[in-house]
């Protein structure tokens, strides 16, 4: 018989997601963004708040199963054709910037007697910047395929490949780094690890997740998924490695797969809570006493971060020619802290490097900084606003390399085939999505890029790039789904364009109550030049194209009532209208 009385993790698990969905959801109203809401969150709950949570330590080494799982997903991202698309800003600026930011961080930590190894964690710590914060105010700006915003993404794309050496950096740094066991045994031993992994992703996976997703099982998929994450950074981890490094490599490995929306798709509820959830426990650390007593420090090393790494940030981008109010935004978009600095400062409290007060003043001082960034969002605005006047020459300067337009083709069938054919000979930028791991196997033969995944779920749609595209072509089988996936689709992504393919009359005129913009049913073109041709062969008719128009606008005409009305109300429109009898 149970004893009455809550049970612990479950009174822990709702005491996380009560505060998460207190305090996100009015960070996100205030334009601060999730990551400091999570942060507040932890603060409040955390021993040095309300005390409802105690053991941080536990929270923490569970919760970095959040960073495994980010770093799996940017691994998943790094395409080589888009990298090698934005390579000058990616490798130039994004470089310089860590490089120059990490030297002066670390000199003003060397000139107050900081020791080298300390000042050069610190330094790398704070070079960072905020990924979650920087592309979602590009976003919410819809600004992300700016030519600023391509500026901004580089260069938070190559701090996030920084992320797996600075890594072993501070591994390297630690005191007693390396003093037992032989060296050249680790390196060996943590080389074949490395080796083994990549081939068995390489060779090894794509049957496994062709005869997963011939089972026609989601959550057997969503399992598959996991395993490659957790077992990619346990790999790692038994070879003496980071286990982000594993799953890094796996994500990295899985980038040109068929399956890599798929994976991203369904890796990414679990590494947004377990993102959440460590962020959490590191606002639990927060010491606020401690900042109240270094609140000169605090502040103070949160504005002179900002400055510093916007002042870097102005400089490089002037340098590598964006105009000046471009290099206005960039420095005030992602001149803050990132949430890899919390990261960093945790593996550095782990291997012996921060002791006593470091690491709570750091925190400090990373989160002031990103309380920042709306702030100075706003003062770039308003510094735009009055420098005046349109865009000039100068300052549309790159924007030949922005994006090209986003389409996506959800449906690989007869019909998507078509479409993707002539979007592919105009040089349209073209997303692919099917779930026939066949016709995926049967069109990648032929060099035909082709995603697994259901185009019916949504967050699989915004993986692939909806909230971004500029048009949807939906060609699915699923008649009775189909209008529901519109309706979900306009809700979630209001500006996306949806054309759609139906199976019959019936369905077009659902597709249309459902918001479709352009719908077509399967066998109304064919019908017609069909009727054509035989009009042309026939050669009683010289007005063939008159015929053929005139039937296509009664057509929209009745599909129009039939939209708005229904069918019978349609139909008794029409013969009050043309005076036809019921029979006709």
């Amino acid at each position: 018989m149970a004893t009455p009385g809550a049970d612990p993790l479950l009174t822990t698990a709702a005491v996380f997601l009560g505060a998460a969905v207190v305090a996100v959801p009015l960070f996100q109203r205030l334009k601060m963004g999730s990551v400091l809401g999570y942060l507040a969150a932890g603060a409040a709950i955390g021993p040095y708040g309300l005390a409802v949570i105690q053991d941080t330590d536990a929270v923490l080494h569970f919760a970095e199963f959040g960073v495994v799982m980010l770093l799996f997903v940017i691994g998943l991202e790094l395409k080589p054709a888009r990298l090698w698309r934005l390579r000058s800003d990616i490798f130039g600026l994004g470089l310089l910037q860590v490089l120059i930011t990490g030297s002066l961080v670390a000199g003003v930590c060397l000139a107050i007697g900081l020791s080298w190894q300390v000042a050069v964690i610190i330094g790398s710590s704070l070079a960072l910047s905020s990924t979650a914060i920087g592309i979602q105010v590009l976003r919410e700006r819809r600004e992300l395929r700016s030519d600023y915003g391509n500026r901004a993404f580089s260069i938070l794309l190559l701090q996030d490949l920084a992320i797996v050496p600075l890594f072993a950096l501070v591994a390297f740094l630690a005191p007693g780094a390396g003093a037992t066991g032989s060296p050249l045994t680790q390196a060996g031993l943590a080389l074949g690890g490395v080796v083994i992994l990549i081939v068995v992703i390489r060779y090894g996976l794509r049957p496994v997740f062709h005869a997963v997703a011939n089972s026609g099982s989601g959550e057997l998929f969503t399992a598959a998924a996991l395993l490659v994450v957790i077992g990619s950074a346990l790999a790692m981890d038994l070879v003496g490695l980071s286990m982000a490094l594993g799953a890094f490599i796996a994500g990295v490995l899985l980038a040109e797969s068929e399956f890599r929306h798929q994976l991203e798709t369904d890796i990414e509820p679990f590494r947004g809570l377990l993102l959440g959830l460590f962020f959490m426990g590191f606002g639990m650390t927060l010491n606020w006493m401690l900042v109240v007593e270094n609140w000169w420090i605090v502040l103070g090393g949160a504005l002179g971060l900002y400055l510093a790494k916007g002042a870097v940030l102005y400089g490089l981008a002037r340098l590598f020619r964006s105009s000046h109010k471009d290099a206005i935004r960039i420095a005030s978009v992602i001149g803050q802290g990132g949430e890899f600095a919390f990261v960093m400062i945790t593996l550095a409290i782990g291997v012996g490097l921060f002791e006593g007060e470091l690491p709570a003043i750091l925190s400090a001082i990373v989160t002031f900084s990103m309380i920042l960034t709306p702030l100075a969002m706003a003062g770039a605005d308003r510094l735009i606003a009055r420098m005046g006047g349109a865009d000039t020459l100068d300052d549309m300067k790159g924007v030949e390399h922005a994006d090209r337009a986003k389409v996506i083709v959800a449906g690989f069938g007869r019909v998507g085939q078509v479409i993707a054919r002539i979007m592919a000979m105009q040089d349209v930028d073209v997303t692919l999505i099917d779930n026939s791991p066949r016709r995926i196997r049967i069109a990648r033969t032929f060099g035909t890029e082709v995603y697994f995944g259901d185009a019916r779920r949504l967050d699989m749609l915004e993986t692939a790039g909806a909230a971004e595209a500029d048009l949807l072509f939906l060609c699915i089988s699923d008649r009775d789904g189909a209008p529901e996936s519109v309706i979900k689709l306009k809700e979630r992504f209001p500006n996306l364009k949806i054309f759609a393919e139906t199976y019959d009359r019936f369905s077009e005129v659902d597709m249309r109550r459902a918001g479709a913009d352009f719908v077509v049913r399967q066998t109304y073109e064919s019908a017609i030049a069909l009727a054509a041709a035989g009009l042309d062969e026939l050669g009683e008719w010289d007005d063939v194209e008159d015929v053929i128009a005139e039937f296509r606008r009664h057509d929209m005409e009745r599909l129009d009532l039939e939209t708005e009305h229904g069918t019978e109300k349609a139909l008794d429109i029409l013969r009050e209208k043309y005076e036809l009898s019921d029979e006709a």
